[in-house]
């Protein structure tokens, strides 16, 4: 896949392409459902297909108290693309002075003179252009006088009722919900960091964990026990997840990802894995000493263990 994080980096041939045009946030099913018409588009009239996105929410610079936090980093949306057989990926900084651009300065820089555009998907509530002066009324005339054609894409629910959207995984994922959200997904939700010296208190409990840093990507989903994968050098392997500050001990940092696998005992410091959530097993819980703590621990493996062969069948 291509890849632009500037319109002066596009070459002058690029193109002509069928262009969808969002903030892509998780890649939901919703999402790759679109991107299929896109590639579908493209390759039945030999055109460039194209994703045009931002290094970030809109809302983050126009309404900052308003602006979620995202649910994939700009690294994993990349790859998420990547994977989902696009030809090309323009991730524009979004600024003050993008920001600024009428409706018109949007389409004719970009759409037209850059992206040689034939083809626009949008969503029905699609807005562009400084004080989102622009819709798709704007958009499709602007394309008539300028030679392309927009195509209006129908959100998509799920099962008929709930519709696919970001805002409802991240209310999923804050409920712990990990199950319904893979399915709004169409994958389990995912971390990724770098694996960081702990305290080591799980090795002395004879259950090691690969401690997340702090500064890891995607989204946290509520404090709580999980069964999930960790990924790493190419392997995926079934592992015991613990979200939250571990309230039994005093002095732990809120919001720790750690990750016990299975049956192996690993030396991943320093290394940058993939956690996956599968499903919740239960809440955080503040324990009376380390004999119930381990106890506990040894309940929440083997329900791991067992959700995990299941899902394996």
């Amino acid at each position: 896949m291509l890849f632009f994080t500037s319109l002066s980096d596009i070459p002058a041939d690029f193109g002509p392409s069928a262009v969808t045009i969002g903030k892509f946030d998780g890649l939901h099913t919703g999402h790759r459902s679109v991107l299929r018409a896109v590639h579908d588009a493209a390759q039945k009239a030999g055109l460039t297909s194209t994703v045009l996105t931002f290094d970030r929410n809109p809302l983050s610079l126009l309404a900052p108290e308003r602006c979620p936090d995202p649910l994939v980093s700009n690294g994993q949306k990349r790859e998420l693309l990547a994977d989902a057989g696009i030809d090309a990926t323009v991730m524009l900084p979004f600024d003050r002075a993008f920001s600024r651009q009428s409706a018109q300065q949007f389409v004719q820089n970009i759409l037209v003179d850059t992206l040689h555009a034939r083809i626009v998907f949008v969503g029905a509530d699609f807005r562009f252009g400084a004080r989102g002066a622009g819709n798709v009324d704007v958009l499709q005339e602007l394309g008539s006088a300028l030679g392309f054609r927009v195509n209006v894409v129908e959100a998509m629910t799920l099962d008929g009722t709930h519709r696919v959207s970001a805002t409802r995984i991240r209310q999923l994922l804050d409920s712990g919900d990990v199950a319904a959200a893979a399915r709004l997904l169409g994958r389990p939700h995912a971390v990724r960091g770098t694996v960081v010296r702990g305290e080591q208190r799980g090795r002395a409990l004879g259950f090691p964990t690969a401690n997340l840093s702090p500064k890891l990507e995607g989204f946290i989903p509520a404090d709580g026990v999980y069964a999930g994968l960790l990924r790493v050098d190419g392997q995926s392997l079934p592992a015991a997840i613990s979200v939250g500050n571990n309230p039994t001990f005093d002095g732990v940092p809120e919001r720790q990802v750690e990750a016990h696998v299975l049956d192996r005992d690993l030396d991943l410091y320093g290394k940058t894995v993939e956690v996956s959530f599968i499903s919740r097993i239960r809440g955080m819980e503040k324990f009376t000493g380390i004999d119930s703590l381990v106890a506990q621990i040894g309940r929440d493996v083997s329900q791991v263990r067992a959700i995990l062969h299941d899902d394996a069948q």
